[in-house]
């Protein structure tokens, strides 16, 4: 496979966006966003305002006096966290780092162990800046912070024990952030396959967080979540299973192959039901064939939906990524390179960390029929003729489990059906109203 990287920047979403989803997964958190008013700023425009109910997250705005050290960290914290457990009764307080407490070295790790101790309230400290995290890695670095609390505060009962395997070997935890509807979804298909979930990191509320014990089996749903996987490996002790992601039929049925394969569990009917998906999919492929699409690169999804776009039928020019973490998403590139071999196409080059200037040369040179985007260049791309689709939405739309494979194809297809259409009409020219 053809690697390359360009050093740009990362020009992504500011990961402290990951609040959006993370709080209304953890119906019972708060999340506390510590960093300037531009953070602010762009939490109050990026997420929308709440109309009909308050959202449980807020922004503690760092002054003047707080970056230049005049004021007490540990008091204002404090204030501020005595106030959230007074309004909002949270079962736990997640402190989001950004930008700013990274450049002025704001102690909060230092912090939270003792204030938690004198509130008497859990404190996770999760650094989200966007110095070092792209979009979608904000949610791993909550995650890696929430793996290491989760034997701290959990006291199983009976019939939580009786729900779970007996053999220890055959515990079996998921990660990753995702709609209930698609955990219910991907649950059910691997207790199809005789698997029961031991849980999922994150749950629902802190106080449900699965019980991590050496020697356990993790599993990933999201391609982002490599320093997730290595937290629960290295602090954990847990074993990995390294599997394609759960998007698209053929990355669903792999991933679910994999699963069985380490638990010792022959699947069952995997490939029938992945080409039952496959006939439910075929109007949108007969769009899709010989189509070609380019990945500027945004939010980590990328090598997953293009290995499932070109089993679709479509050409992928090239695969920009942020950030490239070849071992955990080393089986989502074999599968890549499979499905490639098998179409008999060209492996797409993976450019990580991708210059977007030399990137919109490459897009005006080989003119493809679609180019995924970041949200800051797809208005000049359409205006310069090029159909756009925000990766953004791949984000926060349901994108994982055999079903949900139609949603990712009515999002690729959606601007190159809505301009077949203006193509059909016919523009009248002006009469002479004279």
């Amino acid at each position: 496979m053809n690697f390359n990287c360009e050093t740009g920047n990362y020009h992504t979403f500011c990961p402290i966006s990951c609040v959006a989803w993370l709080y209304q997964k953890i119906e019972d958190s708060f999340f506390l966003v510590i960093g300037t008013k531009t953070c602010g700023y762009f939490l109050q425009n990026a997420l929308g305002v709440m109309i009909f109910a308050e959202p449980r997250y807020a922004m503690a705005e760092l002054e003047e006096g707080d970056i230049s050290a005049q004021l007490n960290d540990f008091e204002e914290l404090k204030r501020l966290c005595l106030q959230i457990k007074k309004d909002r009764n949270p079962s736990v307080i997640f402190w989001i780092g950004t930008c700013t407490t990274e450049i002025i070295k704001m102690d909060l790790e230092g912090i939270a162990p003792k204030l938690e101790a004198e509130i008497n309230l859990p404190i996770v400290v999760a650094r989200a800046n966007g110095l070092d995290y792209a979009f979608t890695q904000g949610e791993d670095t909550v995650l890696s912070a929430l793996a290491q609390r989760t034997n701290k505060s959990i006291v199983l009962t009976s019939s939580d024990i009786n729900s779970t395997s007996t053999n220890k070997n055959t515990q079996l935890i998921l990660f990753g952030s995702i709609p209930d509807p698609v955990v219910n979804q991907l649950s059910f298909e691997l207790k199809k396959q005789g698997i029961n979930i031991a849980g999922w990191l994150p749950s629902k509320r802190y106080n449900e967080l699965p019980v991590i014990n050496e020697g356990d089996f993790v599993c990933g749903v999201n391609p982002y979540l490599s320093r997730t996987a290595t937290t629960l490996m290295r602090r954990k002790k847990c074993k990995l299973i390294g599997a394609p992601f759960p998007i698209g039929p053929d990355g669903t049925r792999a991933w679910i192959e994999k699963i069985c394969s380490v638990l010792n569990v022959k699947p069952q009917g995997l490939k029938r039901r992945e080409n039952e998906i496959w006939q439910k999919l075929e109007s949108y492929i007969r769009i899709l064939k010989n189509k070609s699409v380019f990945f500027m690169g945004d939010n980590l999804l990328e090598i997953s939906l293009a290995r499932f776009l070109i089993k679709a039928g479509m050409l992928v020019f090239e695969i920009g990524i942020p950030y490239m973490d070849k071992r955990y998403q080393g089986a989502e590139l074999q599968l890549l390179e499979q499905t490639c071999k098998e179409k008999n196409i060209p492996i797409p080059i993976i450019i990580e960390k991708p210059d977007n200037y030399n990137q919109v040369d490459r897009i005006r040179e080989i003119r493809p029929d679609l180019v995924i985007t970041g949200m800051a260049h797809a208005n000049p791309l359409e205006a310069r003729g090029i159909n756009t689709k925000w990766s953004v939405e791949f984000t926060f739309a349901q994108i994982h489990g055999f079903t949900n494979a139609l949603e990712v194809l009515d999002l690729v297809t959606r601007p190159l059906r809505r301009n077949q259409n203006v193509e059909k009409v016919t523009i009248q020219p002006f009469t002479d109203l004279r």
